[in-house]
């Protein structure tokens, strides 16, 4: 099977020493959507790459120390590169590297949509991806060993592992590798209106909630509103909601107190057959099992430091 880059990489150049593409020893992203898809590859001889992706790109150096050149916007950076180093290149951004030594690396792609998300969720709400040429982050490092096993082994621990450790990879970006700035961004939320929509959505989950109600908070008409919201938080109003909603959905489950039908009706679902539907589509599994998961939850080691799948 001849496996290719992921497809969210968009333009993208990779060259080995000989012209042609290097050997992908992993390529894609588990079911759902989780918003991280890994890439890894071998470069005979040499290696030539460039990119200017939508997704924010994360690599990892895996071969023996190289002489290599890395170019970030108009910035560039010849040395010995270790194994084990750190490049990041946010999207949008062009960056480039040049080897004459055989190179084999990693690459997490991000969707900035979930990162903007997920650094939401931290209260962090403009945060934004900082670019590197060089440096070493080992969680990171060791998040990203764990997507290239699973993808490699066509995901033997079901999305829902790899949807936590994308998580995580996530999160230790947010925590150690961006930054707010100091002007609010032109054309997005302030922190404090976010908040207040949050408070807000999190305190009518049961009930219909219209953009309309949330433009008004944030003092804009509707059409302005949704355009602001989904440019500050990384997804529409009402892909808010929904993310909301199923995070308290999950966290039901997990006590393990209220049946399937129950839960749906507190967190604003038409219904059972609407929550599954929406379980599946972002967590990539059944809401039977979800449930299962979340109820044997207690046995998985993601959350105390380790990677061990269930």
């Amino acid at each position: 099977m001849i496996l290719e880059p992921p497809a969210s990489l968009g333009n993208m150049h990779l060259a080995q020493e000989d012209g042609g593409m290097p050997t992908t020893l992993a390529a894609g992203s588990a079911p759902g959507e989780s918003g991280v898809s890994v890439f890894r590859a071998r470069f005979e001889g040499g290696v030539h790459f460039a990119s200017a992706a939508r997704q924010h790109q994360i690599c990892f150096q895996m071969s023996p120390p190289s002489r290599i050149e890395r170019r970030l916007a108009g910035q560039s950076l010849r040395h010995e590169s270790p194994a084990g180093l750190l490049s990041i290149c946010p999207a949008g951004v062009n960056c480039a590297a040049d080897s004459e030594d055989t190179f084999d690396s990693v690459l997490v792609a991000i969707d900035p949509g979930q990162l903007a998300l997920a650094a939401a969720e931290e209260t962090a709400f403009e945060a934004r991806l900082t670019g590197c040429l060089s440096g070493y982050d080992q969680a990171l490092l060791d998040l990203a060993h764990a997507l290239v096993s699973e993808s490699t082994s066509s995901y033997p621990n079901g999305p829902l592992f790899w949807n936590d450790v994308a998580d995580r990879f996530i999160g230790g970006l947010i925590a150690r590798h961006s930054q707010e700035p100091n002007i609010r961004v032109r054309g997005t939320l302030g922190k404090h209106v976010l908040a207040r929509l949050k408070e807000y959505v999190t305190a009518h989950l049961d009930e219909p909630i219209e953009v309309t109600a949330l433009a008004n908070i944030a003092g804009r008409s509707p059409f302005h509103f949704t355009r602001v919201f989904a440019r500050s938080v990384g997804v529409t109003p009402h892909r808010y909601v929904v993310h909301l909603r199923l995070q308290r959905a999950i966290e039901l489950l997990r006590a393990g107190r209220s049946g399937l039908a129950e839960i749906a009706a507190t967190t604003g679902f038409a219904d059972q057959s609407h929550l599954s539907r929406w379980v599946r589509r972002v967590h990539g599994v059944t809401l039977t099992e979800l449930s299962a998961a979340r109820a044997d939850e207690n046995g998985r080691n993601l959350h105390d430091g380790s990677l061990s799948p269930p």
